[in-house]
């Protein structure tokens, strides 16, 4: 319940959505709301204790529990500071991350993508046993945080950096294989540091992955890059980085 209530920290949550969270239709006992109003009691207790002293021990001069998690008609609202919410300081920095893309100042796109990865303290909500609601925001989540990792990396191609990013993207990869926007990183950094043939082996291996697990073949814009891989042969700066990193 207080996951549900701190991803969608300072919203009103329904009473309805956190019943059937914590209870599938069929599950839901005859005392459901009476159970809730217990949890509630017991959260409420907690962020007393929690919010009682400050980091020295002292009592501390804050809101009451009530104030913090605040009961309206139909639902509840956990109210939290601004700038003290993970979920809203990773989202602000990775839409600073993607304004600066935008206007090709990928210098400060890729500071802001990797302040906002840096919030990422491995999966979101490991702890928490989810149900269906939760398990929808820990997608969205990680989606935001992989299309974050994506465009970091991206930048990073477009600063040159592609021999820095080799053993990262190695790694990356290994836990998502059959991301092809992440491959075509890869490929590009081979290709740039001067290993052609381990770019061009990374798309096999990639391509074999999609056709073994999935019965696909890669999209257009990766075969694009393996051709101009194999087309090539006056140097690393005539592939340029920019045309098909934003096709994935």
């Amino acid at each position: 319940m207080l996951a549900m209530l701190a991803v969608q920290a300072n919203q009103f949550v329904p009473l309805a959505s956190l019943m059937d969270e914590l209870w599938s239709t069929e599950k839901k006992p005859a005392s459901a709301k009476t159970a809730m109003q217990s949890y509630i009691l017991h959260l409420r207790k907690n962020i007393a204790t929690a919010a009682g002293r400050d980091p020295d021990g002292c009592p501390a001069k804050t809101p009451g529990a009530k104030d913090i998690l605040v009961t309206l008609p139909g639902g509840y609202l956990l109210r939290a500071p601004v700038g003290r919410v993970v979920l809203d300081n990773f989202e602000q920095l990775a839409a600073a991350g993607h304004r600066a893309r935008e206007k090709g100042d990928f210098e400060a796109a890729s500071e802001n993508f990797a302040q906002a990865l840096g919030l990422c303290r491995g999966q979101a909500l490991a702890d928490v046993q989810a149900g269906p609601r939760l398990q929808r925001e820990v997608e969205r989540i990680e989606e935001a945080r992989l299309n974050c990792l994506d465009r970091r990396i991206e930048s990073d191609l477009r600063l040159g950096r592609h021999h820095e990013l080799l053993s990262e993207l190695r790694s990356i990869i290994a836990q998502h294989p059959t991301h092809e926007g992440l491959c075509a990183h890869l490929m590009l950094a081979l290709y740039r540091s001067g290993r052609r043939s381990e770019a061009l082996d990374v798309y096999q291996r990639m391509r074999a992955t999609l056709v073994t697990e999935l019965g696909l073949e890669p999209s257009p814009a990766l075969r694009r890059l393996q051709r101009s891989m194999l087309l090539s042969d006056h140097g690393l700066s005539e592939l340029n980085v920019t045309w098909d990193v934003s096709t994935f």
